[in-house]
C-alpha cells in the first residue's frame, strides 16, 4: 500500500503544489492590475502563469522523482533526471522571454500613452521590436548551450573545442559575413532612426509601408497588399525615399493639360470648395497655377496637402476627378483639342497654283493627260511614258 500511495504523493503533490502556486501569483497580479492602474505591467504579467508553472513543475519533480520508488525510474534514474532538467531548462527560458517580451511592452505602452508624436512612437516601437527580438535570441543560445552541458560526452569535448573556437570563429565569420552585415544594419536601423515601423517608403520604384523589420530582413506592404522583402543592408547603402522622415504630412500635386482658354480663375474657386468638402484633405494649404504652356495646351497645377501619404491620394485622386468632371459640364471649350485645317500651297510667282494646271517639266506621273490642255501655237504635247 505504501509503494502505491508514495508515486501518488509524489506526482499528485508535485502538481497540486504547481497549480496552487500559479493560482496564487495569478490572483496576486490581477489585484496588482486592478490597483494600479497607470502601468499594464502586472496585466501582461499574467500571460507568464503557464511558463511559471512549467518551471515549478519540472523543479519539483528534479528534486523529488527518486523518492517515488518504481523500479523503473531507478532503474533510468540518470536519464529522467536529464530529461526534467532539459524541461526546467527550457521552460525556465520560455519564463524568461515572457516577463521580458511584458515589461517591454508595458514600457512602450505608457511612452505611446505619453507622446503625442507619431514619429516617436514608430520609432520607439521599431526599438522595442528590435529588443526582444535580440532578447529572445540571446536566451534561446543560452538555453541551448546550458541544455547541451548537461551531456556528460559534451562536457569532454568542450575543452578540446575551446582550441581550436578562435579558427571557427574567423571561418564562420567569413562564411557568415552577409548575414553579420544584416544583423549589424538592423542595430543601425533600429538605433539610427532611418525607417520605423509605419513609415512610408518607395524602394526599387515601389511605393509601400514598413510592417515588418527583423534584425535581417525588412518587409514593405505595397499599396496593392504585395509584401516586399528586402535584406535590411539595402537600407544602409543604398538610398531610398522615406515620406514619413520629419512627419507623415505630405504635399501633393495634380496636373491637367488644358486649352489656352481654360478659366484658371473659376477653377481656383471650383478647387477650393473641392477641397472643403474633401474629408481627406488636412486644410493646411493648397493652390492653383499655371505652371508652363506648350503650343497646343496649357499645363495647370494644383497643389494639395493632407496628414499622411494614404490621404493625399485619396484627395489627388478626388480633385483630378471633380475637377474634369466640371470642366467637362460646365466649361467643354477648356478641355484640350487638336486643330485641323486643309493645308493651302505657298502662291508661285504671284500666281495661285490652283487656277492652272502645272507646266510640262513638273509632271512627275505616267498618268495620260489630254493632249489639247498644253498644246499652244502648235507644240506637241508633252511625252508622258504612254506613247
Amino acid at each position: 500500500m505504501d509503494s502505491a500511495l508514495r508515486p501518488l504523493l509524489v506526482v499528485g503533490g508535485s502538481i497540486l503544489l504547481t497549480l496552487a502556486a500559479g493560482w496564487a501569483a495569478d490572483v496576486l497580479l490581477r489585484r496588482a492590475d486592478a490597483a494600479h492602474h497607470e502601468t499594464p505591467l502586472w496585466g501582461l504579467l499574467r500571460r507568464c502563469r503557464v511558463p511559471l508553472q512549467a518551471v515549478l513543475l519540472a523543479s519539483v519533480l528534479r528534486g523529488t522523482y527518486r523518492e517515488t520508488g518504481w523500479r523503473t525510474v531507478e532503474d533510468h534514474a540518470a536519464g529522467i533526471g536529464q530529461f526534467l532538467s532539459l524541461v526546467l531548462i527550457g521552460s525556465s527560458a520560455w519564463l524568461v522571454i515572457r516577463i521580458a517580451a511584458a515589461v517591454v511592452e508595458s514600457t512602450f505602452a505608457r511612452y505611446a500613452s505619453s507622446t503625442r508624436d507619431p514619429a516617436r512612437v514608430r520609432r520607439v516601437r521599431t526599438q522595442v521590436t528590435l529588443i526582444m527580438r535580440i532578447v529572445t535570441a540571446v536566451v534561446a543560445v543560452v538555453a541551448v548551450a546550458a541544455m547541451l552541458l548537461t551531456f556528460p560526452a559534451l562536457r569532454t569535448v568542450g575543452t578540446s573545442m575551446l582550441a581550436s573556437a578562435g579558427i571557427i570563429g574567423i571561418v564562420a565569420g567569413i562564411a557568415a559575413q552577409s548575414t553579420l552585415g544584416n544583423l549589424f544594419a538592423g542595430f543601425q536601423i533600429a538605433f539610427g532612426d532611418m525607417v520605423r515601423l509605419g513609415d512610408t517608403v518607395v524602394v526599387d520604384g515601389e511605393w509601400g509601408v514598413v510592417e515588418e523589420v527583423t534584425l535581417t530582413f525588412l518587409a514593405v506592404r505595397t499599396w496593392d497588399e504585395r509584401r516586399i522583402t528586402m535584406p535590411v543592408s539595402y537600407f544602409t547603402s543604398k538610398p531610398f525615399e522615406n515620406w514619413s522622415r520629419g512627419g507623415a504630412q505630405m504635399t501633393g500635386t495634380v496636373f491637367f493639360h488644358l486649352d489656352h482658354s481654360a478659366p484658371v480663375e473659376e477653377m481656383r474657386d471650383r478647387l477650393k470648395q473641392i477641397l472643403a468638402d474633401c474629408p481627406a484633405w488636412d486644410g493646411r494649404d493648397w493652390s492653383l497655377a499655371v505652371t508652363d504652356t506648350t503650343p497646343s495646351t496649357l499645363v495647370v497645377r494644383a497643389v494639395v496637402t493632407a496628414k499622411d501619404a494614404d490621404d493625399v491620394w485619396t484627395v489627388r485622386c478626388t480633385v483630378r476627378e471633380q475637377l474634369v468632371a466640371w470642366l467637362t459640364e460646365e466649361h467643354p471649350y477648356a478641355l484640350p483639342r487638336i486643330a485641323m485645317a486643309d493645308a493651302v500651297p505657298a502662291p508661285r510667282d504671284g500666281r495661285n497654283p490652283l487656277d492652272a494646271p502645272p507646266r510640262a517639266a513638273e509632271v512627275h506621273s505616267n498618268n495620260a493627260v489630254p493632249a489639247d490642255t498644253y498644246r499652244k501655237d502648235g507644240d506637241e504635247p508633252p511625252r508622258t511614258g504612254r506613247g
